[in-house]
């Protein structure tokens, strides 16, 4: 327990150091557009990488066993109420390993997305949970089930470079959510990742 504890930490400290170093090199004003403004639809793309915990009422797996993973895809589209408030779906995405198979928790979450200071915003919203096999490891019988359940979400990003209608961002995103299996069974999932994403307005 000591040992996986300090695992995630270590992974944890890795990834916020990536993060501010990140900010620290964003700095520079020449590549941010502050006269641009942001209206009518978003659309964003992000990939990047952090930790997964899965515990299962079956007891197959429990949250001791943290496990590293990607995030991918993670989709985002909405739209600009002003320049500072979008509403927008999520579609947040982390593959992780379960029993040999690959699978993917995800989800559908209506969210918010409000910009605090004109580089930094926060984003959140409850929704619709999604635990399915990795599309390219489906196995009949095997690796097949798809569950459903609720999710809630929380990030946060740091925009480093506008122009115009595009913009690049580091981003940091918190999601948990429960999974309803056959037979009364459930499956609670907590996820953290880093990553960079790809923003169209």
């Amino acid at each position: 327990m000591k040992t996986i504890k300090t695992e995630i930490r270590l992974k944890m400290t890795f990834m916020a150091l990536i993060l501010m170093s990140t900010l620290s090199f964003a700095q520079n004003n020449s590549t941010f557009d502050s006269t641009s403004k942001r209206d009518d639809f978003i659309f964003e793309f992000s990939l990047g990488g952090g930790v997964i915990s899965i515990e299962d009422s079956e007891g197959l797996q429990t949250f001791d066993k943290a496990q590293g993973a990607i995030s991918f895809p993670e989709l985002k589209f909405g739209y600009m109420l002003n320049d500072k408030l979008a509403l927008t779906a999520s579609m947040p995405g982390m593959i992780y390993d379960f029993q040999d198979n690959d699978r993917h928790f995800g989800g559908f979450i209506p969210s918010v997305q409000y910009w605090v200071k004109d580089r930094l915003w926060i984003h959140g919203g409850i929704g619709l949970a999604i635990d399915s096999p990795a599309l390219y490891d489906i196995k009949e019988n095997v690796n097949d089930d798809w569950n459903f359940g609720c999710a809630v979400m929380a990030s946060t990003g740091y925009e480093f470079y506008k122009k115009k209608n595009f913009s690049f961002n580091v981003q940091s995103k918190l999601v948990m959510g429960r999974a309803f299996l056959e037979g009364d069974a459930q499956r609670d999932i907590v996820t953290f990742n880093i990553g960079l994403g790809f923003s169209w307005f």
